[in-house]
């Protein structure tokens, strides 16, 4: 038996030339305006994916309240960021597209199209029968809508927030070690080879590629599960004609979906698991930090990345402290809290009052 708990995906992290710039690009399209955390400082963890030296970077963690993890947007300071050098195909190794949650998908396909977003193609049905549609933000990033319920808050918004990823893998088995054994998605929705339609549209779209679209049997839970709901991953492998590492002769933090990080619970027996696993913990914050728990500007926590078998990273936060209510000094404390319980939704609420405004 498992005996730690994950809570949901907390965020996707995604590496941008401009923070400002891209922050009001996400709320004003993706609703993402609830600010967790937001600090300037030095990375300092991070050397086996910064080079080897620690690197200046500014930081935000943004939320939509509506449902779904959030965006850790990161730019680094000091350092020019190197964009890719290639369009990414789809079944390159990595993050290939962030999942977003919508509870219209004809109606997202119309707003997004209204608001002059690069839409890709025209909604299609999955290898399930299920509609979709992929758009691209401004600095390149591919993003797939897709229908989903589980909504925590009723906001004038058309998209909820991260929902999952498609990653590209060349082992699909082996990497299930990963997202099925240690992240729990273990419910096959579909397992499909072939040319598909809804891929038609993408760079590398043309390829014959296998793909597997997993969810968890069993619901996250915890502390922050009401808000990040339920999420799905899909791993895809082209047949043949394996793809480039996205982030071959790039740091982590240059432009693109850099990690996918998840809200748990209990890291100390999660480390155990994923060493008997075989994906034992690259980064470790709690080992740096000597069991202290490591200072994240506006919150606090332990954090640890470990890698599946293409290298593409999955972090891990255990949130000590998150600020609700800054300027009356309303900080909430985790750690005695239980690790099984959502917090009540009337204090989840609370985030609504860290909204920026675009």
């Amino acid at each position: 038996m498992k005996e730690y708990v994950l809570c949901g995906i907390q965020q996707m992290g995604i590496g941008v030339v401009s923070l400002e710039e891209a922050w009001k690009w996400y709320i004003q399209r993706f609703g993402m305006d609830c600010r967790i955390f937001e600090e300037e400082a030095e990375a300092k963890l991070m050397l086996p994916y910064t080079g080897g030296e620690p690197r200046s970077r500014h930081a935000v963690l943004a939320f939509n309240l509506q449902s779904g993890g959030g965006f850790e947007i990161w730019q680094y300071k000091g350092r020019e960021p190197l964009l890719k050098k290639e369009e990414i195909r789809i079944g390159d190794l990595g993050i290939a597209a962030c999942k977003m949650k919508t509870k219209n998908l004809s109606a997202a396909y119309d707003i997004f199209q209204k608001n002059g977003v690069n839409v890709l193609n025209a909604p299609s049905e999955d290898p399930s029968g299920k509609p979709t549609f992929f758009l691209k933000d401004p600095y390149g990033n591919l993003f797939q809508i897709v229908e989903a319920g589980g909504w925590f808050m009723e906001e004038n918004k058309i998209s909820g927030g991260t929902y999952g990823a498609i990653i590209g893998v060349t082992d699909i088995e082996k990497s299930r070690v990963v997202y099925s054994d240690i992240l729990g998605y273990d419910k096959v929705v579909y397992d499909s080879t072939g040319i598909f339609p809804d891929l038609a549209n993408l760079s590398g779209g043309e390829y014959e590629c296998r793909r597997i679209l997993l969810r968890r049997s069993e619901p996250f839970a915890g502390p922050f599960s009401r808000i990040l709901g339920q999420s799905e991953i899909e791993l895809l492998c082209r047949v043949n004609n394996p793809g480039k590492k996205i982030y071959e002769g790039r740091l982590w933090g240059d432009p693109g979906f850099i990690h996918l990080c998840y809200d748990m619970r209990g890291m100390d027996k999660l480390k155990e698991y994923c060493e008997d696993k075989g994906f034992p913990f690259t980064v470790d914050s709690k080992k740096s930090h000597e069991g202290t728990a490591f200072d994240m500007g506006e919150a606090a926590g332990h954090f640890s990345y470990i890698e599946d078998p293409d290298g593409t990273l999955i972090e891990f936060v255990e949130t000590h402290k998150i600020p609700v209510l800054k300027k009356i000094g309303w900080y909430l404390d985790l750690k005695k809290r239980d690790p099984f319980k959502p917090l009540p939704d009337w204090i989840l609420k609370t985030l609504r009052f860290s909204r920026v405004k675009v």
